[in-house]
C-alpha cells in the first residue's frame, strides 16, 4: 500500500503524511537503522533541505553482481543510484544492498528522466526495504520499484557548499 505518492497526497496531502509516519511508526522495529533514520529525519521529505531528492535530477545508476564465494553463498547484487541534488549544489547518493528485485519503468525518455518527484520507503512481508520512486516533468515519465535488505543515502556537498 503506498502512502505518500501522487496519488495519496494529491487525495488527501496531509492526512497521506499522517498515515505514513503511523506506519512508519508502528513496523519502526523492522526498518533497517539507516531507512529508519531517513523516514523519522526531519529533512528528508522537506523539499527546502539540499539533501532531500525530491527535484533532483539522475546522473546515474550502476548495478553490480559481486560473485559469491561458491554454490552455498549466491552472488550480492548492488544498486547505486546517484543524483544531482535540486539546487545544483551537491549529489546525492543511495546505495541499495542486498537487492532482491528492481523494476525500472520508464514511458518517455523524450525529455530525460526529469526529476525525482516523490518517494517512500515501505517493507516487504519478509522485511525487506521497497524503495519506490516516482520520477516526472510536464508528464509523468516513470516509476521504479526496488527492493533491497538495506539502503544507504548518502550527501556529498560541491566545493564551497553545505547542506
Amino acid at each position: 500500500m503506498a502512502y505518500i505518492l501522487s496519488a495519496e497526497r494529491h487525495e488527501d496531502p496531509s492526512g497521506s503524511f499522517q498515515r505514513y509516519r503511523a506506519f512508519v511508526n508502528a513496523e519502526r522495529h523492522r526498518f533497517p537503522a539507516s531507512v529508519l533514520a531517513l523516514v523519522e529525519s526531519d529533512w528528508y521529505f522537506d523539499f527546502t533541505d539540499h539533501r532531500a531528492p525530491h527535484d533532483s535530477w539522475l546522473r546515474e545508476v550502476r548495478i553490480t553482481e559481486i560473485p559469491g564465494e561458491n554454490e552455498d553463498h549466491p552472488p550480492e547484487i548492488q544498486m547505486r543510484v546517484r543524483l544531482l541534488g535540486a539546487y545544483h549544489d551537491g549529489d546525492i547518493e543511495f546505495i541499495y544492498s542486498g537487492v532482491i528485485s528492481y523494476d525500472i519503468r520508464m514511458m518517455d525518455l523524450t525529455q530525460g528522466h526529469c526529476d525525482w518527484r516523490y518517494d517512500e520507503f515501505r517493507l516487504s512481508e519478509s522485511g525487506d526495504v521497497i524503495h519506490e520512486i516516482e520520477w516526472c516533468g510536464a508528464i509523468d515519465t516513470g516509476r521504479w520499484l526496488i527492493q533491497a535488505r538495506n539502503v544507504e543515502h548518502r550527501w556529498y556537498p560541491s566545493a564551497g557548499q553545505g547542506p
